[in-house]
């Protein structure tokens, strides 16, 4: 049972520990002070923490000769601490104290209590476990799950020490489900995991032990029922171990179905169960037992989004990769629902998925004790599936395609440079620290550029994954010919590709999904230009070009070499993506510098088909946004008005370039809503404190003021958090005040922006990342309050009192009142209808005449934080005409619909 470290370690070592423990045992020692001293003891001995050879012996130690409370509490501190491993200690609890439960009670009753404890924290941590694979054959040796389920190949399954974790769940569930039918009388064999271990550690298991039962016994041993039962529920309902059961179900059939039998027959006939309030029949089967499509969650807490069962994410590749086993594909199934969360457009998350994602792939890798190259692959076969599963275009405001091929061609590539960094970083640290090697700049690059080089040769065979969808086939195809033309010698320059419809090439390149993953790879310097000569890569050779090649064509590359921003050529950037981070800068200086129609051009090209779908640089789009809008105020302004209303025309275009749903999502993505909303918080401020008294024309020749400024600026904030719901959604059981209401406000926002910025280059993985950003981005890291926005604040603390209903009635004859008989003024003018005239009296005024809509229109030249005040009224007002039968609601609709 010794760990492969632990052989080399004197037997002297572990009766010391034995002896200290008994010590610490015989005086009551604080477990504490008692952890420390062994820590000391064992990092004397050099023996690797968490030890398996110590959870052996403690585990033998108190089962049974010294089964007292003392015991437990030093076990347990000895998991708190990490010097003993949690799975395996309880793994070896499992063995030990279930057989004997009957004889021992409270022995299992505080095996529950550590299995709640630690099980399912512990999942997570292990897998950073220094002595991971000693810790995870050892777990498998406990509860013998190789003789159980049979052996697994690493090469089959991805990592034999993530479905050893698999194996532990679903075990130890089975186990508590057994148990528990037993305790009733509900079982119809002998409890299997006896039979296969024999009684468990202690040897002390046989027989059912009936005599031993004394009336206290039985209480207890109802309550331990009671407590396993709620053990079981909390399994199948939280987010991760439910997830670890769904490949079981999908991988382990023959068990699984003879595990749901007990499960469902436990449901069906517990009397434990059916007298406990907070668990319930449902609670123990939260999946669609009926489903021929797999494990369905159902709960709330499981279900990840409306659109993701886990057997259809495999769906998608079924038949196109035959490369790759479901049970290989599975493994790294979390990703697809990261992927899916992040997608969901109800949510604008403020975290970076980038963040999340480079730690879930490092988890994830850890746990399927898996190569670097096999986690890539995991990832980017994640995000293809994403993106197949969006092809079709669908009706709704709901992030589509756009986001997707960002997720896939943008974020992917951020999180492995991430993970590559990470390790490049480490590698420069340990070079400068060692003065005895002088020369380490080759190691510096790290084995992980490599595994990235494997992963994506071998991607280039998922040849179902790999078709672009219909309006990103000509940019793979132009990926494609660049490659063919570098292979053959021919210089790509002036524009060409950009501008040239590839239909027109001479030889179809068959460009796919792969090219854009590699061309993504190569623009942020992950690997360079020699994957155009992998086996595979380039279709067909570049014979011949055509005949007529303009010698100059207007593109981005005109832009850096300083061509003007004449109509033409904005006309083509803004249908163009740029492709490198000097492309953007110079166009970021034109909008920050330039003359006034320069930077009127420049922000319309900003916005343009660079921020949708410029995947090589869209983390630095979205940052020059927010800079751009976040405004200064100039070194010697001495103007009456914020210096933000003479540049109006600027940030309307800003606003509307950036109000897209693909476009927020986008935002979303890149964990940059916190410094969004701050800057448009300034914007609304200003905006909706000035009297519309000076419009301009746009572009199109279309007249826009301070209110239209104020209303694509204050809409595109309202979308940043979930403002139109309940605080009683947000309201935790028995709370008397929502506890996680601030969260979904904008000081909630706020608070998240200044603790980002505050905290933002003090750990050296920011200092890393930071490289990456470009040299003229620069916000403003001064915090910022809601104090700071008067106006705003007072309309939020009004929208907080509509949503509670607690909004006093409006008096008439003031200044709102006048505002809101103005708004319903233009909402129900006279409309003529087969010569009907449908106007309600609801502003209080029967004259619809052109004077009186005139005079309505003039009583609305106020400022708009004024009409939003008198906004709540103004409906309250219609919704009671309509619930009286003045109006109907289709002329409330056809009203709302004009105004």
């Amino acid at each position: 049972m010794a760990e492969s470290g632990g052989r080399s370690v004197s037997a002297s070592v572990w009766e010391g520990v034995l002896e200290l423990t008994k010590w610490a045992q015989h005086h009551n020692t604080d477990p504490l002070l008692w952890s420390i001293q062994l820590t000391s003891a064992l990092n004397a001995a050099s023996v690797r923490l968490p030890s398996p050879e110590l959870a052996y012996r403690l585990v033998s130690h108190i089962c049974w000769e010294n089964h007292v409370p003392i015991t437990w509490k030093l076990l347990e501190k000895s998991i708190s601490v990490n010097i003993a491993p949690p799975l395996l200690v309880l793994s070896l609890l499992s063995s030990a104290v279930i057989p004997c439960r009957r004889l021992h009670p409270s022995a299992f009753r505080l095996y529950l209590d550590l299995l709640n404890r630690h099980a399912f924290s512990s999942l997570s941590s292990t897998i950073t476990s220094p002595n991971y694979r000693t810790v995870m054959d050892s777990v498998d040796a406990a509860l013998q799950l190789s003789k159980v389920y049979g052996t697994c190949s690493e090469s089959e399954d991805g990592g034999a020490g993530g479905v050893v974790i698999v194996r532990f769940v679903f075990t130890v569930v089975w186990q508590l489900v057994e148990a528990s039918l037993e305790d009733e009388g509900l079982l119809e064999h002998k409890p299997r995991w006896w039979m296969n271990n024999n009684g468990g550690l202690g040897g002390d298991g046989g027989g059912d032990g009936g005599s031993y039962f004394s009336e206290q016994k039985e209480g207890l041993q109802r309550a331990n029922t009671a407590m396993a039962i709620e053990t079981i529920a909390r399994f199948m309902s939280d987010k991760v171990t439910s997830r670890i059961l769904s490949l079981v179900h999908r991988n382990m059939p023959n068990h699984w179905v003879a595990f749901v039998q007990q499960l469902q027959r436990l449901a069906a006939n517990s009397l434990v169960l059916r007298n406990m309030k907070h668990v319930t029949p449902d609670s123990l089967l939260p999946f669609d037992l009926k489903s021929n499509k797999g494990f369905k969650l159902l709960s709330p807490e499981c279900k990840t989004t409306r659109k993701l069962e886990l057997n259809a994410v495999m769906a998608a590749a079924a038949g196109s990769v035959q490369s790759c086993n479901d049970t290989w594909s599975l493994l790294w199934l979390p990703i697809d629902l990261v992927l899916e969360d992040a997608m969901d457009g109800d949510n604008v998350a403020e975290t970076s998925v980038v963040q999340v994602l480079s730690g879930l792939v490092k988890a994830l890798k850890a746990v399927n004790g898996s190569s670097w190259h096999k986690a890539f692959l995991g990832l980017w076969i994640a995000a293809l599936r994403l993106v197949q599963r969006e092809r079709d275009p669908s009706e709704g405001p709901v992030p589509r395609l756009d986001t997707c091929l960002c997720m896939l061609l943008c974020i992917t590539t951020l999180v492995v440079a991430n993970i590559i960094e990470e390790e490049e970083g480490e590698l420069m640290e340990e070079a400068v620290r060692s003065p005895t090697n002088q020369s380490k700049d080759n190691q510096a690059l790290g084995e992980r550029r490599e595994e990235l080089v494997t992963c994506l040769q071998l991607l280039g065979n998922y040849e179902g994954l790999l078709n672009p969808p219909q309006s990103v086939t000509s940019v793979a195809n132009q990926a494609a010919a660049k490659a063919a033309m570098f292979v053959s010698g021919h210089a790509v320059g002036n524009g060409y590709l950009e501008s040239m419809n590839v239909n027109e090439l001479p030889t179809n390149y068959s460009g796919n999904l792969w090219h854009l993953i590699v061309e993504a790879c190569i623009a942020r310097k992950l690997i360079d230009t020699t994957a155009y000569f992998w086996p595979g890569y380039v279709s067909a050779a570049y014979n011949q070009l055509p005949h007529s090649i303009p010698n100059h064509l207007p593109s981005w590359s005109s832009l850096v070499k300083g061509s003007p921003l004449t109509p033409q050529l904005v006309n083509v950037l803004v249908a163009t993506p740029a492709s490198s981070l000097a492309e953007i800068e110079k166009i970021f200086e034109l909008a920050r510098n330039g003359s006034d129609e320069e930077k009127l051009s420049a922000v319309t090209v900003l916005c343009g088909a660079s921020l949708v779908r410029g995947w090589n640089v869209q983390e630095h789009i979205i940052f020059f946004i927010i800079n751009l809008l976040s405004l200064a105020v100039p070194p010697n302004y001495s103007g009456s008005e914020s210096h933000l209303i003479s540049h109006a025309p600027f940030l309307n275009v800003l606003l509307v370039g950036t109000s897209s749903v693909d476009s927020v999502q986008m935002f979303s993505l890149h964990g940059a809503v916190p410094l969004l909303a701050a800057a448009l918080m300034p914007i609304c401020e200003v905006f909706g404190s000035c009297v519309p008294n000076v419009s301009w024309s746009s572009a199109s020749g279309e007249k826009n003021s301070c209110h239209a400024v104020f209303s694509n600026a204050f809409i595109l904030l309202l979308r940043l958090w979930r403002f139109n719901h309940p605080p009683i959604e947000h309201v935790m059981a028995g709370a008397a005040s929502p506890a996680f209401g601030s969260k979904l406000g904008p000081e909630y926002l706020l608070l998240v922006r200044n603790c980002g910025l505050a905290e933002f280059g003090k750990s050296p993985k920011d200092q890393i990342s930071s490289r990456r950003f470009s040299k003229m981005i620069s916000l403003p890291l001064e915090p910022i309050v809601m104090d700071s926005f008067p106006k705003l604040k007072t309309w939020y603390r009004q929208h907080q009192e509509c949503i509670a209903s607690t909004r006093s009635a409006l008096a008439p004859g003031g200044p709102v009142y006048q505002i809101a008989d103005s708004l319903l003024s233009i909402m129900f003018r006279k409309i003529n209808r087969s010569g009907q005239s449908l106007t309600p009296s609801t502003s209080g005024s029967s004259n619809s005449s052109s004077s009186s809509l005139d005079d309505a229109l003039m009583k609305l030249k106020v400022p708009a934080w004024d009409i939003l005040e008198a906004v709540p009224f103004v409906l309250d007002a219609a919704l009671t005409a309509c619930a009286h039968g003045r109006v109907s609601p289709r002329e409330l609709a056809t009203g709302i619909h004009v105004f």
